[in-house]
């Protein structure tokens, strides 16, 4: 089998109107002149939205190519998969987002063309005093009454919302009524989908006077009205006393590393994705070194082994991976 490098890739940046200037002068990304950069999509093979590695031996390449030429190098025992199925992206948010609802993985299946389902992970890396998230219903809504809210623009009403602080993690299954509020750095892992219903756009309309279009009937019958309020995760410890495990479902599992001196990642079972939140690492495997500060990621293959992480004083990570 094929030993792979580790693997950077250049960041695709998206430019909506919530957006700010965080993920630059935060987060370090290549970031223009304007004022609203929303999204740093870090891995990602969708489509035509294709990560690109960045360096090294297989620069130029995309993740699908790899996916498609390496697939026993990059997933080990996971081999398989026709693409990769996580997409890792960071968020600025810097004003509200629409109120949205993601199908699940059947549901997706039945589009034209068919796509993955789309169960996400928010980890808060910032929030501005008074910022908000809205995750799930509130106790006893169901469909007839959120259909009526969201026709009289009082959508609000029915959406449990809370606080969050930095450090956060707020686990938001396929079917879960949700939106991000002003003031918010978010990391965020997913399925590698982008199919969104878009419920409630806060009655807002653009320059022109006209609203968003919304997919208010689809939002409807996505959502899962059994699933009421939800709040951030309690972190679990895991047999390694510098990793909490914040989510283990069966798309993905997330969990977060505080380390102050070197460890090691095996990579064996398959692949990682790591990315730096705070603090600066270095990545070594014996075929390539990378030094990795805030909102730096790299992808882990399978084929790597063995990797050593050494922090450069104290250092918190994200390590997500397939289950």
């Amino acid at each position: 089998m094929a030993v792979l490098p580790l693997l950077r890739f250049k960041p695709i940046l998206r430019e909506y109107i919530w957006g700010g200037r965080r993920l630059g002068t935060e987060l370090h990304k290549p970031i223009g002149s304007g004022d609203h950069y929303a999204e740093s999509w870090e891995i990602v093979d969708h489509g035509n939205d294709q990560s690109i590695v960045d360096e090294g031996p297989l620069a130029g390449k995309t993740l699908h190519e790899i996916v498609s030429q390496n697939s026993q190098a990059l997933f080990g025992k996971q081999a398989g998969h026709r693409q990769f199925p996580l997409l890792l992206k960071y968020l600025d948010c810097q004003r509200v987002l629409s109120v949205q609802v993601h199908p699940n993985d059947e549901q997706a299946a039945k589009l034209d063309p068919p796509d993955l389902g789309k169960t996400e992970a928010w980890v808060v890396l910032a929030a501005d005093p008074g910022s908000e998230i809205y995750a799930g219903l509130k106790p006893g809504v169901d469909r007839k009454t959120l259909e009526a809210a969201v026709a009289s623009g009082r959508c609000e009403e029915c959406l449990h919302k809370f606080e969050p602080r930095a450090g956060d993690c707020v686990f938001i299954e396929a079917g879960t009524v949700h939106a991000l509020g002003a003031g918010l750095l978010i990391a965020e892992i997913q399925q590698a989908s982008d199919t969104t219903y878009r419920l409630f756009d806060w009655n807002r309309v653009d320059q022109n006077g006209k609203p968003r279009p919304l997919h208010i009937e689809q939002s409807l019958e996505t959502i899962n009205y059994d699933r009421g309020p939800v709040n951030p995760v309690q972190p679990k410890q895991t047999e390694n006393p510098h990793v909490e495990r914040l989510v283990k479902c069966d798309k993905f599992i997330l969990d977060r590393w505080t380390i102050a001196s070197a460890t090691s990642l095996r990579t064996d079972e398959g692949p990682h994705i790591l990315t730096v939140i705070e603090g600066s690492v270095s990545v070594e495997n014996g075929e390539r070194d990378l030094v990795l500060r805030r909102g730096d990621t790299t992808l882990i293959p399978a084929s790597a082994g063995r990797g050593k992480i050494s922090p450069q004083g104290r250092a918190v990570l994200l390590d997500m991976y397939l289950p």
